[in-house]
């Protein structure tokens, strides 16, 4: 098939609309008919430079929402016409990390994601004779795309894809994060650093568990509304006081939150977020992705004192069983989604939609 595409070419260069040549999927494989996708700042990363894992030339997009086009051998999950959503986190349900519940880290395929092509070591992409990588085995900013058939959920045909598609990554990390990995407990007191959509949705998942007081903190004051609609119960911001922001939360608190989100991906932040946490109980999530090479500290003893620093990849859902159940939640008003988009661009116009993101709009 030949379709549009965003192209990568090299890192820190704009993305540029190319038509692209998609072949038809191999074995094990599903070619999806992108129908809309979102921006992530994950997807910035890459395009930076930064990740020791990025390949270019490339196609990135991790968050979208399809149609399937055509199926390869041996694909029974789904078949052509069926609305889906690709998932960069796969569920092949026979790797020891699938039969085990404590966790969603598929690794199945993670060698030959992580290096930007498909399980069998080749890409589906080319592009003026050139061939172009994957990416976390998605690759949505593409009119088509081919994804193996264990990286994709087949969701409810009435959902909207222009707003489903943040189920693929933001929306259901963050949610995941308070509700999986944190397990927040009614009448708790909660902070989450950074108000983006994924601080967001920690905080809808803060309070569609209980939480009690759940406090937003960002230096972007223009975030505080939006918060409050998802939750917050307050906002704060560090630059408005000379102690640092795990004081302050430690004074407010009574002797600091039950549960803290670093939303980020500052690795300052993330010890802020561990020492704002009460004595004995609290609890820490990183949810941000830090850069290459960066480390996190903290005095021993913050931990001895009992807090637990935990991390989480995709609000720890099993990807193909649980995405289907978000839609499903989204469908009968249990989780808010179209809150959360601000912006709804054409395909062409999709470096001024990561212009939007950098500036916090």
């Amino acid at each position: 098939i030949k379709c549009k595409a965003a192209v990568a070419w090299e890192a820190g260069k704009p993305l540029s609309i190319e038509e692209v040549e998609v072949a038809p999927p191999k074995a094990h494989e599903v070619r999806i008919k992108i129908v809309a996708t979102a921006v992530c700042h994950t997807d910035a990363y890459t395009l930076s430079g930064a990740d020791p894992e990025g390949c270019f030339p490339v196609i990135l997009g991790h968050e979208g929402a399809g149609i399937v086009e055509s199926v390869g051998e041996g694909v029974t999950k789904v078949k052509k016409g069926d609305t889906v959503i690709p998932l960069y986190i796969p569920q092949c349900g026979e790797c020891k990390f699938c039969k085990n519940p404590k966790t969603n880290l598929c690794q199945k395929i993670r060698i030959t994601q992580g290096k930007g092509v498909m399980p069998d070591g080749t890409s589906r992409f080319t592009c003026k004779g050139k061939q172009l990588y994957h990416f976390m085995g998605t690759s949505t900013f593409s009119e088509y795309t081919v994804v193996a058939d264990i990286s994709v959920a087949k969701i409810d045909a009435a959902a909207p894809l222009d707003k489903v598609c943040l189920l693929g990554c933001g929306i259901s990390t963050g949610y995941g994060a308070a509700l999986n990995t944190a397990k927040v407990e009614p009448g708790s007191t909660c902070a989450v650093f950074g108000l983006g959509g994924v601080g967001l949705a920690v905080i809808m998942g803060c309070k569609i568990a209980g939480a009690s007081r759940i406090i937003g903190i960002d230096i972007n004051k223009d975030k505080y509304a939006k918060a409050k609609e998802f939750g917050a119960t307050e906002c704060i911001s560090p630059q408005d006081s000379k102690k640092p922001i795990q004081e302050v939360l430690v004074e407010m608190t009574d002797g600091g939150v039950d549960y803290s989100f670093e939303c980020i991906g500052n690795v300052g932040v993330m010890r802020a977020a561990l020492e704002a946490c009460h004595k004995g109980w609290g609890v820490s999530v990183i949810v941000g992705v830090a850069a290459a090479g960066q480390e996190i500290s903290t005095r021993p003893f913050q931990l001895v004192t009992g807090r637990t620093w935990k991390g989480t990849a995709f609000g720890g859902w099993k990807s193909v069983d649980s995405v289907p159940k978000l839609v499903t939640e989204y469908m009968s008003k249990k989780i808010k989604v179209d809150e959360f988009v601000t912006h709804t661009l054409p395909f062409d116009k999709i470096n001024e939609a990561f212009e939007l993101m950098h500036s916090g709009k």
